[in-house]
Parts: structure tokens; C-alpha cells; sequence
């Protein structure tokens, strides 16, 4: 087998090795059951005490809501602040200005939303003191947050009749100090003993061996990338991301990267069959999210091991496969999974070049976005999951004849309405944003903008609307992850990816914990011989059915229109 796809097959069966016992243990940390990290009860204490917090008041779901809105909304202001402020701030060795208005607007809603969509260069863009007090902590916030939300839903789903769902602050705050801290500690460590920097020191400077004078920034590099990755994340500190050899050093490191950002998304799965103790159920979300991962990496694999096919008709061989935009030490195998595993998840990381992929890969990369519910981001990928099952039993009730009915409880209009504008609302803002910069690039193109429309695209035809696909696909998915061929650091591309990147983030949020407190308070209805059981196949292959259909019917056209346009033109 090629040394290359074994490493693949390994990464991903570390990956379940890992995600399961921690899924276990994800479970008993919100069960309230006793773990080896109990000696860090004292530091949760604290941090409420300090804070005014009383774990005993359980809020319902709209309370919860409040809480993680109100919270978020103060954390937007913060950043933007210290973003535009940056350059007079503490820890900026290498003198880095401040960002712009629009910039700090794109870059504060990003971080904040678990997107890192990044219009700067982290060299350039940011200074030691925002990667660390601005990104560093929304990393571990935003990650905190979807797993939080998350555990409200496990809550309304266990309890057979409820309006008390537990206490977001408490769910919050163990998020970090009993998941994310511990794991991304141990992470750093292994990231700074491969070389990655925690200096705090500026540039240095070396002469490279064409005899160039070269300046290298450094940092502490190290922690932010371990939080980066594991909180599905994804915002580098370097422009290039995890291509950069300080933030991605070598094979080692770059197999860490890959399990930590997908340990998290798959052990909420497992942490879900353990808290409601349903496995059976899980398996089959669990299944399900697999299969969609599998028929996105297989095609993508095989597009980049068998090379450009535009470059084979030029007569040159590509025995390694398509290596445009990739790193030889990672090879093309390597860098399709983490494409694809990135962008199924909400990490949005690189270690290649997204733009040079495949038209093929650059399908199943937009596709893995566009379905957003194959593992996801941490908390919000079962959340956008769950949107999805509950299509899926109402369209199945209504198949058999009988009131659908999940877990005990009846849904009802009001419940499908939520479903259903949640799950129209995605497309909707890409294809909107879409439409509203496809406009301005053919009809408005020499407009007297500091950037013209004109100047957006480095690559016409379907490759530049493929571009301008990606960019809110990535948006709207929380994803970061770009086509670099577009010039997206001006206004234009600021503001509209920014409002994108918030109603992505936080209606698929309100949408499944509005839901699932309506059907928390209902009257539990126990099995009977009519009920669609959860935790089979079939139900399982309902579920992929509907997300394959409403994926497929949103988004073929621009599909079409795009990356499957290209990989043609390529034939």
C-alpha cells in the first residue's frame, strides 16, 4: 500500500482511539460524575465565586440563549477594540499597526464565531499581545460556546419532561477548564519540543541558502496552535497557516494537528450515545457522518494522487501526484485528508493550498461546507446535525401516516417551521452573497472603489466564481478556509463575509436549542409499535438521504456553474 495512504488510515483510527474513551469522559464531566480532573473543581469554584455565578439556578432555554448572546456581544466589542488598538498596545516587537476599521469589523466576528476567516497576514495583521488576548482567547471561548449549546440540547433530549435545562455558565466554564485547557496543554507541549516557537522575542534573521538576508517572525507560536486546532478553530498565526514550517515543523507534528482538530466533533458523538445512555443512537449518527466523510475524501484522494491531468498533456510526469501548492514533506494523500477534514469540520486550517487543488477536491471540499453537519465544529456540527433529523422524522412520520415523533416527543409545527427556516437559511446567505458579488465583478467592475471589482479575481471564468463560491461557503460555515486567488482584504468582501459569519454562527445555534427546549416541554410519549426508532440503519439512511437532497437541490447549480465546470475544461 502507498507509504502515504497508510499514513492517512493510521491518523484517522488514532483519531477514534482517542475521540471514544474522551467522548466517555466529555459525558461525565456534564453528567456531573466524578473524573481524574476533579482536582480542578477548586478552580471552577472560583472562577464563580469571582463572577457571581450560582451553578444551582438552571435556566430554561431561552435563558440560556440570553446568557450566551449577552456574553458573545461583549466579547465582539472587546475584540474590535483591542484590534483597532493594537498598535499601541504591549507585545508588538515587531511594530505592527493597528488594523483597519473594516478589517478589525471582519477579523473581531470572526475569531468571535469559530470562523478565523483571516483577511490579514498574521506576520503583518496582529501583534503578539492580540494573538494571545484576543485570538488565543476566543479560541478557547468560542469553542466553549458551541460545546455548551450543545449540552443544553443532551440536557432537553434526556429528561423526559422539562423546562430546566442546567446552567449555561456552568457548562461553559468546564468546557475549558476540564476539556479544552488540560488537552491543549499537553498539545503545546508536544508542538514545542518539534520545534514550533514560544519565543516572544521579533524577527530574526538568517541568510537563506541562495545567499538572501531573510526576516522570520517568531512568537509563542506553539499554544496557539494546539487551542487552535483542538477547538476546531483553525486561525494561524502565520498567513500561510500550517504550511508555515514553525507552525507545522514536520510529519509528527502534522499528525497532532490533524487528530486534534477532529478528537472534539467525534467525541461529542460518543459523548452523546453516554449521556443519554443511547450507544446504539449515536453508532448511527456516528455512521452516518462517516459515510459523508468517506464520499468526500475517497474522490478528493484520488484526484490529487493521479496528478493534473491539464499538466499530463503537456508531457510532464507527476509520479507524486498533483503537488501544486502542497508541501513534499506532507505529500498530495496527506494534504486531501486534512482538506477535506478541515472543511467537514469547522477548523478551516491548511497545510496546502486550497486554490491549487483539484477542481474535483475543490467540489468536495465546498460540499463538506455546504452539508456542515459531517463531525462539524466543536458542539455546533451535532447541533446542525440535529436540524437534520428532525426533517428527516417529520418526513418520515408523515410517510407511514403516523404524528412524527422523536425521543418520546411529538413534532409539531412550530418545531418543523424552526427546522426548516434553519436549514434554508444557509444557502440562502451563500447564494445571496454570492449573487450580490457576482453582480458587482461584471456589472460594476471599474467602480471607483479603493479596490475595484475588477481587481478581485487573479483567475477568471469558472475558477474566479469557484473563488468567490468559497468565500462565503467558508463564511456561512464558519470554516475560514479560502481560495486565496481572491482579493478579499478590502471593504466589500469585510463587511459582507462578516454578516455572513455571524448569522451562520449564531442562528444554527438559536434554531436547535429553541427546539429542543419546545420539546423538552412536552408531554413524553413512551414507545409503541408505530414509533421510528433512532437508533437503526434505516433511520439512518433517512437522515443522509435528506441532508444529500436538500444539499444537493440548494447548491448544484452554483456547483455547476463552478469547480464542476473547471474539472471539464480540464478533460
Amino acid at each position: 500500500m502507498n507509504p502515504e495512504l497508510t499514513g492517512v488510515i493510521f491518523t484517522y483510527l488514532l483519531t477514534l482511539a482517542i475521540a471514544i474513551p474522551l467522548g466517555r469522559y466529555i459525558a461525565k464531566v456534564f453528567k456531573g460524575e466524578k473524573t481524574w480532573l476533579d482536582f480542578l473543581a477548586p478552580l471552577d469554584r472560583f472562577i464563580f465565586r469571582f463572577s457571581g455565578i450560582d451553578t444551582k439556578r438552571e435556566m430554561n432555554w431561552k435563558q440560556h440563549l440570553l446568557a450566551l448572546l449577552t456574553i458573545n456581544s461583549v466579547w465582539l466589542i472587546y475584540a474590535f477594540v483591542c484590534l483597532m488598538a493594537q498598535g499601541h498596545l504591549p507585545l508588538n516587537p515587531d511594530a505592527n499597526p493597528g488594523q483597519s476599521p473594516d478589517t478589525a469589523f471582519n477579523t473581531a466576528i470572526s475569531f468571535l464565531v469559530n470562523c478565523n476567516l483571516q483577511h490579514y497576514s498574521g506576520e503583518s495583521g496582529a501583534t503578539y499581545f492580540t494573538q494571545h488576548f484576543v485570538f488565543m482567547f476566543l479560541h478557547f471561548v468560542s469553542a466553549a460556546t458551541g460545546i455548551a449549546a450543545l449540552i443544553v440540547v443532551f440536557r432537553a433530549m434526556k429528561d423526559k419532561v422539562t423546562d430546566k435545562l442546567g446552567n449555561f455558565w456552568e457548562y461553559f466554564v468546564k468546557s475549558i477548564t476540564r476539556i479544552l485547557l488540560p488537552i491543549s496543554f499537553l498539545i503545546a507541549v508536544i508542538f514545542a519540543f518539534n520545534g514550533m516557537t514560544t519565543s516572544y522575542a521579533g524577527k530574526d534573521t538568517f541568510i537563506s541558502m541562495q545567499g538572501d538576508t531573510v526576516h522570520v517572525s517568531r512568537g509563542p507560536v506553539a499554544p496557539l496552535v494546539a487551542i487552535k486546532h483542538l477547538g476546531t478553530n483553525g486561525g494561524g498565526w502565520f498567513g500561510a497557516n500550517s504550511a508555515h514550517p514553525i507552525e507545522n515543523p514536520n510529519y509528527l507534528t502534522n499528525t497532532v494537528e490533524l487528530v486534534a482538530q477532529v478528537a472534539i466533533p467525534i467525541a461529542l458523538v460518543f459523548a452523546l450515545g453516554f449521556y443519554l445512555n443511547k450507544k446504539k443512537f449515536a453508532y448511527v449518527i456516528f455512521g452516518v457522518m462517516t459515510l459523508g466523510m468517506l464520499m468526500l475524501l475517497i474522490p478528493t484522494m484520488n484526484a490529487e494522487l493521479n496528478g493534473n491531468p491539464a499538466i499530463a498533456k503537456m508531457g510532464i510526469s507527476q509520479p507524486t501526484g498533483a503537488m501544486e501548492g502542497k508541501e513534499v514533506r506532507f505529500g498530495p494523500a496527506n494534504s486531501a485528508y486534512w482538506s477535506i477534514v478541515t472543511t467537514i469540520i469547522s477548523t478551516g486550517s491548511v497545510n496546502s493550498m486550497h486554490d491549487s487543488a483539484m477542481p474535483v477536491s475543490g467540489t468536495m471540499m465546498l460540499l463538506g461546507m455546504m452539508v456542515n453537519c459531517f463531525y462539524g465544529g466543536c458542539g455546533v456540527g451535532i447541533l446542525n446535525f440535529y436540524i437534520f433529523i428532525i426533517v428527516a422524522v417529520f418526513i418520515s412520520g408523515l410517510m407511514v401516516g403516523r404524528t412524527p415523533e422523536f425521543l418520546g416527543r411529538k413534532i409539531e409545527a412550530r418545531e418543523m417551521k424552526i427546522a426548516s427556516l434553519i436549514a434554508l437559511l444557509h444557502p440562502f446567505i451563500i447564494l445571496v452573497g454570492l449573487a450580490i458579488s457576482s453582480y458587482y465583478v461584471v456589472n460594476v467592475a471599474g467602480a471607483d472603489w479603493a479596490v475595484k471589482p475588477s481587481a478581485w479575481l487573479n483567475n477568471p471564468g469558472t475558477h474566479g466564481f469557484s473563488e468567490m463560491l468559497y468565500e462565503y461557503t467558508s463564511s456561512a460555515a464558519n470554516n475560514g478556509s479560502g481560495f486565496e486567488g481572491l482579493g478579499d482584504g478590502n471593504i466589500f468582501w469585510n463587511y459582507t463575509t462578516g454578516i455572513v459569519m455571524i448569522l451562520g454562527r449564531f442562528l444554527p445555534i438559536i434554531g436547535p436549542l429553541a427546539i429542543a427546549g419546545l420539546l423538552a416541554n412536552k408531554k413524553y410519549i413512551p414507545e409503541s409499535a408505530g414509533t421510528l426508532k433512532s437508533d437503526t440503519s434505516t433511520f439512518g439512511l433517512m437522515i443522509f438521504a435528506v441532508i444529500v437532497i436538500i444539499a444537493a437541490l440548494s447548491f448544484f447549480p452554483s456547483l455547476a456553474l463552478g469547480p464542476i465546470a473547471e474539472h471539464f475544461s480540464l478533460k
